[in-house]
């Protein structure tokens, strides 16, 4: 079914609340909605609930029968989700529900990101709260808001707003998987002031775009080595430019949100009238070998480029405006950087360009970088910021969030360990992440906070192809009350 929750999958009380948060926008910055009507579900069957400063979210869970003088668990999850579309599709984040369906045992939604990433994990914790076959000590529902976009929620938790010392954060997206550790991670953000000039006579102008990219998240698929919509934008003006061709910007777009490898990317440039012909041979030369390069990764690359003649009077970038981003994007390190010394596999270092706009006299470049390894990330933002500081552009960096270091030797991951293989009949995989959970921070804010992190199979967060196992969630809630139940 396109328009609600397709009926008949289970569990059912989890996919009830999960129907209930897909049908309310709640995008990064725009939880509160779903926040109160959270709020007002938790008020309907009595429990204590308490809103903080920033906006974060706790529901208090009294114990089952008999439990009652248990030390409290903490289900931890965010309220947001990225908001990512396909260009020809018509939906509005701040305003509409996310239209689902379902194709065998993935549920996706149509032509938008799914919020799979992270509402599973709430709908869970929720569910709990309600299933009269759980058996629970005290719970305590932490759910932080704009965790997609800077982790603010996380970053103003409070001393004192939890009481319990262990943690499930249910965040993370392989079944079969406990994680015990992610990477650190920053933001760099650098803006240029154009200088707009007056287009010269005899020109046209060229759109060039590239589409149908695969994308994903800038953490969970960096590994994958798929094409950065805005460097391969970079490349066919590199080819155009070592071609002769003089051009200059009217303006460029690409990406949408800093942690998602950029699907999609365009741009307008003027190009004198006699040296159209040259500059789409140079965009077609450079096409062919992008296709061929990321011909496994991401089959379905589109180039596409037109020419058309302005019919009124046109303003572009300076020339050397021009010349200057286009050098800056070249250099921008993106994919890829380091892999892990210690954890076969294991990225250890990337760098994500993730947005590139033009906005009024503007253009704003930014870049989300992680490592699990502190000395490596600030490395790599310092070299983020020599290069735009070198190309002239004003240059910001957020305050880090720091990285989650294993605890190999928790009580609580033990107990984790040993449930699953009795529920499971096989050990779990115990993994870290190279991406950016809040346990770094919470940890940071409750020092001694044992946690793990589990979830089901989701595949293409963070991009229009997120999708989430039917079966594997089922596997995921029966395993979530299962360590509930041992847990003492």
């Amino acid at each position: 079914m396109a328009n609600n929750m397709p009926p008949g999958i289970e569990p059912r009380l989890l996919w009830k609340h999960f129907d209930t948060i897909r049908s309310i926008p709640h995008g990064s910055g725009n939880e509160k909605a779903l926040r109160t009507a959270l709020r007002d579900w938790a008020t309907t069957r009595g429990l204590v609930h308490v809103t903080d400063a920033t906006g974060n979210l706790l529901i208090q869970v009294p114990a089952t029968p008999g439990r009652e003088a248990e030390s409290p668990t903490v289900l931890q999850g965010h309220l947001d989700m990225v908001c990512e579309k396909n260009a020809d599709v018509d939906h509005d984040f701040d305003t509409d529900a996310l239209r689902l369906k379902l194709e065998g045992q993935w549920l996706s939604a149509l032509g938008t990101t799914l919020g799979a990433d992270n509402g599973i994990g709430v709908a869970a914790a929720l569910a709990l709260a309600e299933d009269p076959a759980a058996q629970h000590g005290p719970l305590e529902i932490l759910l932080t808001v704009d965790e997609e976009t800077g982790m603010t929620g996380a970053w103003g938790l409070e001393p004192g707003f939890l009481k319990g010392k262990r943690l499930l954060n249910l965040d993370t997206e392989e079944e079969g998987a406990v994680y015990v550790g992610c990477a650190g991670g920053g933001d760099t953000y650098s803006r240029f002031t154009i200088s707009w000039e007056p287009c010269p006579a005899r020109h046209s102008l060229v759109k060039l775009a590239v589409s149908g990219l695969l994308g994903g998240h800038s953490g969970l698929d960096i590994h994958e080595n798929r094409a950065n919509a805005i460097k391969c934008l970079a490349r066919l003006l590199a080819a155009a430019r070592e071609s002769g061709i003089d051009f200059r910007l009217q303006q460029i777009q690409g990406g949408s949100m800093r942690n998602a490898i950029p699907r999609e990317a365009s741009c307008t440039v003027l190009v004198d009238s006699t040296q159209t012909e040259t500059t789409t041979e140079a965009f077609s030369a450079e096409a062919q070998i992008l296709k061929s390069e990321f011909a496994a990764t991401d089959p379905d690359m589109t180039l596409h480029w037109n020419v058309t003649t302005p019919g009124v009077p046109c303003s572009t970038f300076s020339m050397d405006l021009t010349t200057t981003v286009l050098h800056s994007l070249l250099a921008n390190p993106s994919g890829v950087l380091a892999m892990s010394k210690d954890v076969p596999g294991l990225v250890e270092t990337s760098n994500n360009l993730g947005v590139v706009q033009t906005k009024g006299n503007t253009l704003e470049i930014v870049n989300c970088s992680r490592s699990s390894v502190n000395s490596a990330l600030g490395d790599l933002r310092r070299t983020l910021k020599s290069i735009y500081h070198l190309a002239g552009a004003q240059v910001e960096t957020d305050a880090p969030y720091p990285g989650w270091q294993p605890d190999l030797d928790s009580p609580l991951l033990a107990t984790v360990l040993k449930v699953h293989e009795n529920l499971f009949g096989k050990k779990a995989r115990v993994m870290a992440v190279h991406a950016g959970l809040e346990c770094g921070l919470i940890g940071q804010h409750f020092p001694g906070m044992a946690m793990v992190s589990i979830g089901p199979d989701i595949r293409g967060a963070h991009s229009p192809d997120e999708r989430v196992h039917v079966g594997s969630t089922a596997n995921f809630y029966t395993f979530l009350k299962a360590i509930l139940a041992d847990l003492r």
